[in-house]
């Protein structure tokens, strides 16, 4: 492994980051409606899997996943309804006060990790990325610094966004706009769920 696999990996999941999804609307919106901790912790639980796809990208989950389907299926069932469950929450609470919403940073951890966990297609995005960029003889310490250095970019990605979105000018046009943007948020959320049910 050299720098430049390294680099070329970061630039993809910079760019992989970058590009809107689940994971990045929910931090979005976990950050605009409850502060910075909650995004933060949101962040972090959404970082903290998406190494942990890496890693089993690098042990051959893909491959159980084509000998069991199932596991697959099971796991983006799971995540799609997962994600419906937070449209229809958010869409329930649009006219809802910020200060009389449910604010429990110690959920907001596992509520990141379980919207990645419902993401299977993060393993395999991550080994296509694995086998095009990084060789095929690397050692257990390599791999464990390509992990480390995945979870390290996207808690840092999660924590500048918590930050800027935390801001007073953007937290007051969030209050004044609160209703259409969770109602654009269910929305969003709620066709990624759909999506993740009816691909195959």
């Amino acid at each position: 492994m050299t720098w430049e696999t390294m680099i070329a990996f970061n630039l993809v999941l910079l760019a992989s980051l970058a590009s809107p999804g689940p994971a990045m609307l929910y931090a979005i919106k976990v950050t605009m409606s409850s502060g910075r901790l909650a995004g933060f912790l949101s962040g972090l639980g959404l970082g903290t899997m998406a190494a942990l796809w890496t890693l089993a990208a690098f042990l051959g989950l893909e491959a159980v996943f084509e000998l069991f389907p199932w596991a697959y299926t099971a796991l983006r069932i799971g995540g799609a309804l997962y994600l419906m469950w937070i449209a229809i929450h958010t869409w329930r609470n649009a006219h809802a006060p910020v200060g009389q919403m449910p604010i429990v940073h110690a959920r907001s951890f596992i509520a990141g990790l379980l919207v990645n966990v419902g993401n299977p297609k993060s393993v395999l995005f991550a080994a296509s990325v694995i086998l095009v960029i990084f060789p095929k003889d690397m050692s257990n310490i390599e791999i464990g610094l390509v992990v480390l250095n995945n979870w390290i970019l996207e808690v840092t990605f999660y924590t500048i966004l918590a930050t800027v979105l935390s801001g007073t000018t953007a937290r007051r046009g969030y209050l004044a706009l609160k209703p259409y943007f969770d109602r654009i948020a269910a929305t969003l959320l709620g066709a990624f769920g759909l999506r993740l049910i009816l691909e195959k």
